[in-house]
């Protein structure tokens, strides 16, 4: 090892006498095989090949120099650098042989010129792989220690592609002390047994189980980048029922530009295992709503209104006026938006949607043409140890922006609602139920157009299970689980958001629209899941444990009531429920009960559920314990 670190000083001048000694023998070969003799040369062949062996050295060296081919780092080239000198040897010769004719140096023919120059590029070629193999296998190159065998993480690559073509070299040159790649996966029956990049295909999906036992797969690195989302959770599936850890390659959108595509690779999210298909929307409708027009949206701090903001920018607003009480949150969302989009006109406003003269300031100011009302405590059990709370955010919060939105003449008003107000069993279901009340009664008033969206669970939102899985996970379990047969339905941030936007297009007023949320999902088995991607086993590296309903949660969740029926729209994933009839001076009773209730220094519970009640008849505060 030392040895090599003081010839390294000399690298590139070792290089060019290696390669001059290539030149040497390239020639003596050549003239071996076209005067078929190989020492018996007559004088004039020995000074010929002495001239042409000197001018082909220095023919050679300058191309080298020229094309800094002794600027590569040996251990990192690959096969186009290899045809490169290939290519670069033939034109050295190809020069020989035209300064011979223009000078007249006494130099070989140009036959065997141009067979020396293929010998050269070969022998060149040859060299350096060894030289390679010998750095990159012994791991001498700058003193890096060997790892021991037994330290290495046996490797399964899915998919015979690009991008596992890349990943395979990317290990190779740096990371062969980590992973011993035991093979690849493709579906293609065509490929088995094939190889790329040094690696053999060893078998379809259908053996990933079989191979991970057999060679006690550590990883798996799923690089298919572009892959429907029925194969491709099909496929991860099969990766759960093994003990690997998988990471996966993003889709190409995702894929972040300079960075090679191992480290583009991620932990699976749930959102893959879920396999939700992408959803159309009608970009032009989503469009003639919001360009050259003023946006308001409140609550845009927080996972919804952040990603409505996110994607009303792309529709090019005249102007987006964010509001959040919570200062930080806000700060950031602006600063993302800013960053991606700086022409565009953003006004971030720290204030309270309780606070009526804020409101005022706001819509005086700036005249919304449409506003989105995403302002709300979602957090089901604080709002049960909170409950006056909840009702002063989001009942009489929303009464504020609705009555203000009426009076500015605002063109649309879009509620965001949750199916917890659905037969809700919580402080903060029934008090979103009361704002979709609103919605329809202040609609048949006003020329603002008032309607809601009710949908539910959103992934990796605040306050959503699949982050407090992932903490509890990395911090070594257990995993909390209210009840084992608990279920919720769930959607991505961005396909919620998208809907959101397309069902406003479709809005004349006073319509609840629902989206469909697919089928409902066991919490239970979605704690599972993550454990399994993490690359651990349930109960047994990690504890699942059930710790009971919480206050006001409901065991299943529903997206419309009893009395509610269903109509179609042109989007296959949204739905209107037929609206129920209740005035606007009933819903005004109700919110100056309700505005009493919260000025009362104390409510007991008895008494906040049973006024509850009589605001929302369908609430049942007992429902949520069954």
């Amino acid at each position: 090892m030392e040895i090599i670190k003081r010839l390294s000083r000399y690298r590139n001048f070792i290089l060019s006498i290696v390669d001059i000694f290539c030149i040497a023998i390239a020639y003596y070969l050549g003239t071996v095989l076209i005067t078929d003799s190989v020492f018996n040369f007559n004088a004039y062949y020995v000074k010929r090949l002495f001239i042409t062996t000197i001018t082909s050295a220095v023919v050679y060296q300058v191309i080298f120099r020229i094309t800094k081919i002794y600027h590569h780092i040996i251990r990192y080239e690959e096969g186009r650098d290899y045809v490169c000198y290939i290519i670069f040897c033939l034109i050295s010769s190809i020069l020989v042989s035209i300064l011979d004719a223009i000078f007249h140096l006494g130099t070989a023919s140009t036959k065997l010129n141009i067979l020396a120059g293929i010998f050269i590029g070969l022998m060149m070629v040859s060299y350096r792989i060894i030289i390679r193999y010998i750095l990159v296998a012994d791991i001498v190159n700058k003193g890096i220690p060997t790892i021991n065998e037994t330290e290495r993480k046996n490797l399964l690559i899915i998919g015979a592609g690009n991008a596992a073509h890349e990943i395979i070299k990317t290990i190779n040159a740096n990371l062969k002390e980590k992973y011993n790649i035991v093979g690849i996966i493709d579906d293609n029956k065509k490929r088995l047994n094939l190889v790329v990049a040094g690696v053999k295909i060893i078998g379809n999906r259908n053996d990933i189980i079989k191979i991970c036992e057999k060679q006690n797969v550590d990883v798996i690195f799923f690089s298919i980048a572009r892959i429907d989302n029925k194969n491709k959770k099909e496929i991860l599936n099969i990766c759960q029922q093994t003990k690997a850890k998988v990471r996966i390659l993003p889709g190409m959108k995702e894929i972040i530009k300079g960075k090679n595509l191992l480290d583009n690779l991620r932990d699976v999210e749930i959102e893959d295992i879920l396999g939700r298909d992408t959803i159309a929307l009608d970009n032009h409708n989503i469009e003639n709503l919001i360009k050259n027009k003023t946006i308001l949206v409140t609550g845009s701090g927080g996972s919804i209104g952040s990603e409505l903001c996110r994607q009303i920018v792309q529709y090019q607003p005249e102007k987006l006026i964010m509001l959040d009480i919570y200062e930080n949150s806000l700060y950031h969302i602006e600063l993302e938006i800013k960053s991606q989009y700086p022409e565009m006109k953003i006004e971030a406003i720290v204030g309270s949607v309780k606070d009526e003269k804020c409101l005022e300031e706001i819509f005086s100011t700036y005249h919304p043409y449409l506003v989105f009302h995403a302002a709300a405590h979602k957090h089901v059990p604080l709002m049960e140890h909170s409950p006056l709370e909840a009702i002063k955010n989001n009942v009489l919060g929303t009464y504020h922006v609705i009555n203000i939105c009426d009076k500015y003449q605002v063109k649309r008003f879009v509620l965001i609602s949750t199916d917890k107000a659905v037969n809700p069993t919580s402080i903060m279901g029934a008090t979103k139920r009361i704002c979709e009340m609103m919605v329809q009664a202040k609609d048949r008033i006003s020329k603002t157009e008032f309607v809601a969206v009710r949908f539910g669970n959103v992934l990796e939102s605040n306050g959503s299970v699949v982050p407090l899985f992932k903490q509890q996970i990395l911090e070594g379990g257990p995993v909390t689980v209210t009840h084992k047969d608990i279920t919720r339905f769930f959607m991505t941030i961005p396909e919620a958001i998208g809907l959101i936007l397309q069902a406003s297009t479709y809005a004349k007023g006073g319509e609840i629209f629902v989206l469909d949320m697919g089928k409902p999902v066991k919490i239970y088995d979605l704690a599972e899941t993550l454990i399994k991607l993490s690359g651990l086993i349930p109960n047994k590296d990690i504890e699942i444990k059930i710790i009971g309903l919480r206050p006001g949660e409901k065991l299943y969740e529903e997206l419309t009531m009893q009395e509610e029926e269903l109509e179609k729209t042109s989007h296959e994933k949204i739905f209107i429920a037929e609206p129920i009839g209740i005035s606007i001076s009933d819903i005004d009773k109700k919110i100056a009960i309700l505005q009493q209730l919260t000025e009362k220094e104390h409510v007991d519970k008895q008494e906040l559920e049973k006024i509850m009640k009589q605001v929302v008849p369908t609430y049942n505060a007992k429902g949520g314990q069954s």
